[in-house]
């Protein structure tokens, strides 16, 4: 949909400018789920002072017509209307506007009757003309109707009253509008929605090593494993099972123990040193199993409401059936080696990067899409990406793009622990979820700073972000050193901060601290690169915990969208508090944690209680749902106190 400037040219009258939402001026979608609407605004003006009429267009991107919606002025020369999406894909949206003629005669007609003006015969004529002319643009029935219409404002029979009735009709306006005069429209460049299921805006991620769920001590897992561990990992209200890599590890440069560079005979490797004379990116590891034990844990988990995804990185073992089959897609060294990988200060031997830069390039692309879809062949709709920020941009928006087509329900989660812009750069390409700086962000001040950010800016148009407690590569010092206080404080934050988090179990749950040497974030003996026994039943466990969050996360639709984020003033820099409500108000959730790990605090919690819909006359109840307490609170100043050696944090539902 184009403008008419050729055709008009300079006496194109109207403009559209400061549109939301729109990323980068519309170069990148917007992102939705199904069940959400779309809030259009922009200003929309012109010169003089006729009326304006102005119309939000929006398709789904198989409907070949388009949806027009009016656009409500709100003063200033702003004006909103929006549109719900139901269906995965993409929908287009632009807005359109036009000097209103009519109404603007319409506005000057109501005048001069209001000031009895007796002289509005022509005024009469020139309205009756509008309604002929718009006549000549119906169709059908509403040729008749029109003309009628016309013909009564032009009848010398028919009194002031009836006409002024009529031209104040909103029948009449509503024809008007239908077949509007538009040569000398203005439309808006066409933006785009990316819209995805809901499990894109609200997931429970659980991240588990699949060798490691034995309950055998020194036995390798199997998918069989994985299947017994379901009832754990569902109990605890996860629906979200990510595995590190499932492919053929391989045996050449094979790390050893704690990143050891000589490995034992007996030392699994490191998943993601993808590749063997057993297979690569598109075989399983023989020890966990057949493809066919994957299939039956895939369709065992659904049984528990878990989606099982998987971690996809594009890289290869030396050992990799690609190196000798497509030497052409490494980057070969004068003596005849291909350069491992490396993230100063740390090494990968094991494993040798893809070169993107090939002239085989168009290849490489081709054989990269095609791992993704076989195992979404398999049944696997949700992959996390494993540093998809060393490869090329271009590459990523194509592949997204092209996997999208015929699959609009796959989620991408994007592990980019890199700079901001890049992270955001990725997310506007097509990766459906983020991962975040949340995990080195632990004050006040640079959480809140930081999820605001992330939830009030136009950040929050593309990039939904995922929050992590921990991962197998990142044991924080606050982990290291906070105890279980930690640990709780931290898992609070995540799952109430954002609606999709995760955390890597069972090491989160089960309080694994201890780094691999004084300031390293590497776990000490990292499941990484050895088999772990976890006793998951063991009492000091923090399941019991994580169940009653993810339970206050799956009952409170509040805590299952980011925008209505807001933090709130406690005085005291070791309390923070924060709430999220649904929109109709009728679910306000309050959390309040300790950032002190060793010590009790408190302060006095200011709540805007009268825009939640509170009566600040009357007393209200808040109910925690970590242990099912209740306490009566009145006014917008309310006391908290938390002892972190009982629980770090409040989950409080505000019930009015």
């Amino acid at each position: 949909m184009k403008d008419n400037m050729e055709k008009t040219g300079g006496r194109i009258r109207i403009v559209i400018e400061g549109v939301k939402p729109e990323v980068a001026g519309g170069c990148f979608p917007i992102k939705r789920v199904t069940g959400e609407s779309i809030e259009v605004e922009a200003d929309i003006f012109a010169d003089g002072h006729d009326a304006i009429s102005a119309r939000l267009l929006y398709h789904h991107e198989r409907d070949t017509h388009w949806t027009e919606i009016p656009m409500e002025a709100l003063g200033n020369d702003r004006w909103r209307a929006s549109f719900n999406v139901s269906e995965v894909g993409w929908y287009r949206y632009t807005i359109t506007a036009w000097s209103d003629a009519f109404n603007s005669w319409r506005h000057d007609f109501v005048k001069r009757v209001e000031a009895k003006q007796e002289d509005i015969g022509v005024n009469l004529l020139i309205g009756a003309q509008m309604v002929a002319e718009t006549a000549a643009r119906a169709t059908g029935a509403d040729t008749e109707k029109l003309r009628g219409w016309a013909k009564t404002l032009q009848s010398k029979q028919a009194k002031l009253p009836a006409k002024t009735s009529l031209i104040l009709s909103e029948e009449l306006a509503q024809f008007i509008a239908k077949y509007s005069e538009r040569a000398f429209a203005v439309t808006y460049p066409e933006l785009s929605a990316c819209i995805d299921r809901e499990k894109a805006r609200f997931s429970t991620w659980y991240e588990m090593f699949p060798r490691s769920a034995s309950t055998e001590p020194g036995r390798h897992g199997t998918f069989k494993d994985c299947e017994a561990r379901l009832p754990y990992i569902a109990g605890m209200g996860f629906d979200v099972l990510y595995f590190p890599p499932i492919h053929p590890i391989g045996h050449t440069n094979r790390k050893g123990r704690n990143n050891a560079l000589a490995a034992e005979p007996d030392d699994p490797g490191t998943p993601w040193a993808i590749g063997s004379e057993e297979g690569g990116h598109k075989a399983i590891n023989p020890e966990l199993g057949t493809m066919a034990d994957f299939h039956h844990l895939i369709a065992r988990a659904k049984d528990y409401g878990i989606e099982i995804a998987l971690d996809i990185a594009l890289q290869c073992s030396p050992d990799h059936p690609y190196v000798k089959k497509h030497p052409e897609w490494f980057r070969w060294r004068p003596d005849g080696t291909v350069q491992y990988a490396e993230n100063p200060p740390k090494k990968y031997q094991d494993i040798y990067p893809l070169n993107f830069e090939t002239e085989h390039w168009q290849e490489l692309w081709t054989e990269m899409r095609s791992i993704f879809l076989f195992w979404i062949e398999q049944g696997i709709k949700i992959f996390r990406v494993d540093n998809p920020h060393t490869k090329p941009f271009r590459f990523w928006e194509w592949l997204i793009t092209e996997v999208k087509k015929d699959h609009p329900d796959v989620i991408f989660l994007s592990e980019a622990f890199t700079r901001p812009k890049i992270m955001y750069r990725l997310a506007k390409l097509g990766f459906t979820q983020s991962y975040t700086y949340f995990t080195w962000r632990h004050s006040k001040w640079e959480l809140s700073q930081y999820l605001t950010e992330l939830t009030k800016t136009d950040v929050r148009e593309f990039f939904r972000p995922s929050l992590w407690t921990n991962t197998p590569d990142i044991l924080t010092p606050h982990l290291q050193t906070g105890g279980r206080a930690a640990f709780m404080a931290r898992l609070v934050l995540a799952a109430t901060l954002s609606a999709s988090y995760g955390i890597y179990g069972p090491a989160f749950e089960l309080g694994e601290h201890l780094p691999r040497e004084a300031g390293s974030e590497e776990y000490l003996h990292s499941e990484k690169y050895e088999i772990k026994h976890w006793d998951v039943e063991r009492t000091d466990s923090l399941k019991d915990f994580v169940t009653l969050v993810n339970k206050a996360r799956r009952e409170n639709e509040a805590l299952q969208g980011n925008l209505s984020l807001q933090f709130h003033n406690i005085g005291n820099d070791q309390l923070i508090a924060y709430s999220k409500h649904t929109a109709d108000l009728n679910n306000i959730i309050l959390t309040v944690v300790n950032l002190d790990t060793q010590r009790t605090q408190a302060g006095f919690v200011e709540l805007p209680i009268q825009m939640l819909g509170i009566d600040p006359r009357k007393p209200f109840q808040v109910h925690d749902l970590l242990n099912n307490s209740r306490y009566t609170w009145q006014g917008d100043h309310n006391y908290i106190e938390l002892n972190p050696g009982i629980c770090p944090a409040h989950i409080f539902r505000i019930e009015k």
